[in-house]
């Protein structure tokens, strides 16, 4: 058979991602995303929450990649495992931020496939999370797994565990062919949701998930989802873990995501502003800042602590911070309950 220069050139691309650090390498073509009116009914109905203005920003890229880069002939889509096993603690952490930021790795990486590109002669433009791309259906156009009904990439060899990162280039690659939905009639993440944010099959309400509730919601945390948060600390992961697809997980190979040891979290409720910073930086939790992590700590107290937990609470009640002496205060009286009724 054959093998044309595109389909070298495509070979070298992928095995130089792989090189880079990257487990998954497709490209897609430079076409408008088969979401965007989803998308701007799904802003109009609220559902973004107050990441409305963000994710309402740029809606020529968000309708079509090629507007940050009208030269482009190839979206590449690259995806980086992060699965590992949860450490034993009080307090779930999702996986994804266990460890060190991928904000900080991943561009580093993708600055260096750049770097690649150029020097074949095509000029580039990357894409981080941070960037106006609708990532998820980039990477279902590209081949690189299909959105499941929680709205999560799935890919059949790594499951649900992948970070995201695109580059548009002028480079003309051969493009993969879409990985037909393999979800059928299973409904373990929308049935395995905490608090109903799954409302049906590629329906996500932000407003109700836990994982915007504990990280992108700034202010208390509604009182009807306290409980149900139940000891998620920081994000969640219960749509993830429930997949049938996540069976073939395995651990990533990026020491950089390994779970870095933390101290109980009544430890960590007497932490200062700077303690918080120190023990943070270079995580993704560290964008939280220490109002909104004591914050989730106590909700999390609230459901699983008992006595033992009392004294640190008490103390967290007289925070000056009174995102945090409010839900202290909270979780004092749901413990109290709990003795009472022993």
């Amino acid at each position: 058979m054959v093998v044309s220069d595109q389909q070298l050139e495509t070979r070298a691309l992928k095995a130089k991602a792989l090189d880079l650090g990257f487990d998954l390498c497709a490209i897609g073509p430079v076409a408008a995303s088969p979401h965007a009116d989803y998308l701007s009914e799904w802003l109009e109905q609220g559902r973004a929450a107050d990441m409305e203005p963000w994710m309402g920003r740029n809606p020529e890229v968000r309708k079509n990649p090629a507007a940050l880069l009208p030269e482009a002939r190839s979206l590449v889509v690259l995806g980086m495992n992060y699965y590992q096993p949860e450490p034993e603690l009080r307090g779930r952490i999702a996986k994804y931020a266990l460890g060190k930021d991928y904000h900080d790795l991943i561009p580093e990486r993708l600055e260096q496939l750049d770097d690649w590109l150029a020097a074949q002669g095509g000029v580039q433009r990357k894409a981080v999370d941070t960037s106006a791309i609708l990532e998820k259906p980039a990477a279902v156009t590209a081949g690189l797994g299909w959105q499941g009904k929680s709205t999560i990439l799935i890919h059949p060899k790594w499951g649900t565990w992948m970070f995201l990162a695109e580059l548009l280039t002028t480079l003309d690659f051969q493009t993969d062919p879409e990985i037909k939905n393999h979800c059928g009639s299973c409904t373990r993440c929308i049935d395995a949701c905490p608090t109903g944010a799954i409302t049906g099959p590629y329906q996500l309400d932000s407003r109700r998930c836990i994982s915007y509730l504990t990280i992108e919601h700034k202010g208390a945390i509604p009182i009807q989802y306290r409980r149900a948060i139940g000891d998620h600390l920081y994000g969640c992961d219960d749509c993830l873990d429930v997949c049938p697809w996540n069976r073939w997980a395995q651990k990533t190979r990026e020491a950089t995501f390994d779970p870095i040891p933390r101290v109980d979290l009544t430890d960590m409720l007497g932490w200062s502003d700077d303690t918080f910073r120190n023990e943070f930086r270079g995580t993704p939790i560290f964008r939280l800042k220490r109002p909104r992590w004591l914050r989730n700590i106590c909700v999390v107290l609230g459901n699983i602590g008992g006595a033992n937990d009392l004294p640190a609470l008490k103390q967290a009640a007289d925070d000056p911070d009174p995102l945090v002496s409010e839900h202290a205060k909270w979780a004092i009286n749901e413990i109290n309950g709990r003795i009472s009724t022993a």
